[in-house]
């Protein structure tokens, strides 16, 4: 039995790895942690570059990626507590974003300002303990190449964005955009489609 595995079948030993990694009530590993075991752990491509006042929640349990000459901007959150966060090549994470996984970027993504992309959930339904306390779901956000989203959109989880779609500004997410659409409101409704006969974006 591997190390992981004799420590994720005792829960009192896994218990005491977590608190080792993450301090008490908190989403952000310990100091040790980001200093001495992520910058080895993670996959960071050249000419990446994450700003001096990103929050990087990331921890060793799970999977990060920052493919090459991609840039997460100050003050943006990236948290992989519950789900892998990979973002790939020539990406840019505005400042303010909130990304929390699972969440897969493709190449040439590009994320406007506070833009909140959330795998996570929290259960609600038992209403004798509050949904901080209740079980967390967890479903796998896809965004693929090329794809811009406009600031102040959100993101939800299970979704996925096809391959050079637009999100506009403000725009709330909760059912998957197909490859090569612009889609905005609240929630998101595609309304313009790219036509490969025309060669011209179209009304939906």
């Amino acid at each position: 039995m591997s190390v992981v595995s004799k420590i994720k079948s005792n829960p009192g030993l896994k218990k005491f790895v977590h608190w080792l990694l993450i301090p008490s009530g908190e989403a952000r590993p310990r100091l040790w942690v980001r200093w001495f075991v992520n910058p080895f752990y993670h996959h960071k491509g050249k000419g990446a570059v994450v700003r001096y006042n990103a929050r990087m929640d990331v921890f060793p349990f799970k999977n990060f990626s920052l493919g090459s000459k991609s840039i997460i901007e100050d003050f943006a959150t990236i948290n992989n507590g519950v789900g892998d966060v990979i973002i790939g090549n020539n990406c840019g994470i505005g400042i303010g974003n909130v990304i929390i996984g699972p969440v897969t970027l493709g190449d040439y993504v590009m994320f406007a300002q506070n833009i909140v992309v959330s795998g996570l959930n929290h259960g609600y339904e038992d209403i004798s303990t509050p949904p901080r306390l209740q079980k967390v779901i967890t479903k796998q956000i896809t965004i693929m190449d090329n794809v811009w989203i406009g600031a102040n959109s959100v993101i939800t989880a299970g979704v996925t964005i096809g391959k050079h779609s637009i999100v506009g500004a403000g725009s709330v997410v909760t059912k998957s955009i197909p490859d090569y659409s612009v889609a905005v409101g609240n929630p998101a409704k595609v309304i313009k489609k790219y036509n490969f006969t025309t060669n011209a974006w179209e009304k939906a």
